[in-house]
């Protein structure tokens, strides 16, 4: 499995009333879908909830869940991107290439599109997408070294020029519905 150069990969752990699943979207540089993967909706058992007790979430979320899209993509993106700081770190040590945890700020705008500004937080960065709305918070890994971050906030605000960073998540979202939905 090669990496491709320009793409980006989404990636959520999904759950809701004591089930999870998961799902990563490989996009290229303007948003176009270049690689699908998800997994079916994961129930764990009362017997499996009292066995794993606490650890239960980290184990489905980790290695039941992450490792599994991550090996059944067949198009490595250049940078992984998620919005749950849980999975953060492990994306990072399965998938083996950068990622970086994006959302939404109340931050004041910052000076232009593609201005990076760093925070008090060591790894926390805001980032400028668009002329007048608050940047995004971009959080790395604890392990992310200063090229790695640099080359990640190169790929997304050139990818942030023609498409919005955001945005994918919710296409995930909305296809995992319909695949729960049968369609």
């Amino acid at each position: 499995m090669a990496v491709q150069n320009n793409s980006l990969g989404y990636i959520i752990i999904d759950g809701s009333e004591g089930q999870l699943r998961g799902a990563a979207l490989v996009t290229d540089v303007r948003g176009i879908p270049v690689d699908f993967r998800y997994t079916e909706t994961i129930k764990p058992t009362r017997l499996e909830r009292i066995l794993y007790g606490n650890a239960l979430d980290t184990y489905l979320k980790e290695e039941l869940i992450l490792q599994s899209v991550l090996e059944s993509v067949e198009i490595t993106p250049q940078l992984w991107v998620c919005n749950d700081e849980d999975i953060l770190n492990p994306l990072k040590i399965n998938a083996k290439v950068k990622a970086v945890m994006l959302s939404n700020s109340n931050h004041e705008p910052l000076e232009a599109i593609g201005h990076v500004e760093s925070t008090s937080d060591p790894g926390i960065f805001w980032l400028q997408t668009d002329k007048a709305g608050a940047p995004l918070k971009l959080t790395f890994p604890s392990d992310t070294r200063a090229d790695e971050m640099k080359m990640a906030v190169t790929n997304l605000i050139e990818a942030a020029k023609t498409m919005e960073l955001l945005e994918p998540f919710g296409r995930i979202q909305k296809a995992l519905l319909s695949l729960a939905n049968g369609e």
